[in-house]
């Protein structure tokens, strides 16, 4: 518990805070309830919101009690924060149902039970709220032109802000308010964005109660590359399995930059600091060797272990990975064999043993295996030489796939670019 603050610090959490001492000071001495809202705008979180989720969770493992907030009431509404237009109006219905989903997301990182982390939704008491007495209560404590000059804001006023989103910034004061009234929550984290808004709440509860509380922001984070978190050429990526498989899952992690490996494995995983601090000497091989760790450290606590083996060993025996060594990043979970010729984590397609024969046109394959989701797309892909049987391209779209390209155990490993493979497995 005492070193709380120094963890999320050295750990690359820290971007602004109300008072560092008071802070520090705060976390050292005894269990400190925080919290950090999540708006239900999507049916998955992504990777853009791991921050503010290992942030709880390394609290949660110093003996704090996080509170991790959905919004089924601001996500009506919609945070101007970091937008340039205003954020779609979802339906109530939408909301909730999102909102299950989140619920059950943020589960696997935090543990709910006996109440060391707490899972609210800010729609208890935001959908209650009678319109009148809020404004004379509440409004009448914000500064309408001290609004105006919060970035989130001044940002918004030349493309337009609409009245709906003005009022999200008195709803999220209104949040710290009711959780500081009735959970004793003490802090309040978000993203650098967030600043003015979560200040508002700590001015608010400072009128209202006479209570000194704080926030802290974390850096809102890009790659190396400049690319905003959890953002590929092929979309965003998911923390819900269905949306983005805990193969990819694992494959985002593996293709980080080679300047951000050691700040990653500070930010998105477990492992010792020391140990961490280590990735910025390595080089080469051992350097990739790290990435393999993040990607495993990674994928473990967002899917679990069992697919964070499955997902190493399909990218072993994908990829031709070596042996990684003990003696990088040894606290690390990842398993030190090397996969050889597993390739049963990745997904496959059984054909008969009649039809591989005779040969199968290759863009067959690769639509019914779900390579490409139309015959047109596997035709355009295979023309332009995005496909491979085993290490060789594929030549034309038609190109007959047969039992010849199979392996001694009847697989045929087909590739869709640089890391969407498929096993063909000739059935009896």
């Amino acid at each position: 518990m005492g070193r709380a603050y120094e963890i999320l610090k050295e750990r690359g959490f820290v971007e602004q805070v109300t008072d560092e001492e008071a802070v520090r000071e705060l976390l050292a001495a005894s269990p400190v309830t925080c919290y950090i809202g999540f708006d239900p705008t999507a049916p998955s979180l992504h990777v853009g919101h791991l921050v503010p989720i290992m942030s709880l969770a390394h609290l949660e493992r110093e003996g704090h009690r996080p509170i991790a907030l959905v919004g089924g009431g601001t996500g009506l509404i919609g945070d101007p924060s970091g937008k340039t237009e205003m954020r779609q109006i979802l339906t109530r219905k939408q909301i909730d149902a999102n909102a299950a989903c989140l619920k059950t997301q943020l589960a696997r990182y935090l543990d709910f039970s006996q109440g060391k982390s707490l899972l609210l939704n800010n729609a208890e008491w935001l959908t209650k709220l009678n319109y009148i007495e809020f404004l004379r209560d509440i409004g009448r404590h914000f500064s309408v032109n001290k609004m105006l000059s919060y970035e989130s804001y001044r940002i918004r006023l030349a493309q337009g802000l609409t009245f709906i989103e003005f009022n999200y910034l008195l709803l999220q004061s209104y949040d710290f308010l009711e959780l500081y009234r009735s959970h004793n929550c003490l802090m309040q984290m978000g993203g650098n964005d967030q600043w003015g808004n979560m200040l508002s709440g700590v001015d608010l509860i400072r009128r209202m109660e006479g209570a000194t509380v704080h926030c802290l922001t974390f850096p809102l984070l890009t790659t190396a590359a400049g690319r905003k978190m959890g953002k590929t050429e092929k979309g965003t990526v998911w923390l819900d399995g269905n949306l983005t498989s805990p193969y990819d899952y694992y494959q985002y992690w593996i293709n980080t930059d080679d300047a951000d490996v050691e700040k990653f494995l500070g930010l998105f995983t477990f492992l010792p600091m020391d140990e961490v601090r280590r990735a910025r000497n390595l080089q080469g091989r051992d350097l990739n060797a790290a990435k393999a760790v993040l990607a495993f450290e990674a994928t473990g606590i967002t899917h679990g272990l069992n697919q964070a083996k499955a997902a190493w060993l399909s990218s072993q025996a994908a990829f031709g990975g070596k042996t990684i060594s003990p003696d990088i990043l040894p606290s690390s979970g990842i398993p030190r064999e090397r996969a050889q010729e597993d390739l049963s984590a990745l997904p496959k397609l059984l054909q008969s043993c009649t039809d591989l024969a005779s040969g199968i046109p290759a863009y067959e394959l690769f639509f019914l295996g779900g390579l490409c989701s139309s015959r047109g797309e596997a035709k355009r892909l295979l023309s332009q030489g995005g496909g491979y049987v085993g290490d060789r391209q594929i030549k034309t779209f038609d190109e007959p796939i047969a039992l010849d390209a199979a392996d001694e155990n009847g697989r045929i490993l087909l590739r869709k670019g640089k890391k969407k493979y498929l096993i063909v497995q000739a059935s009896q």
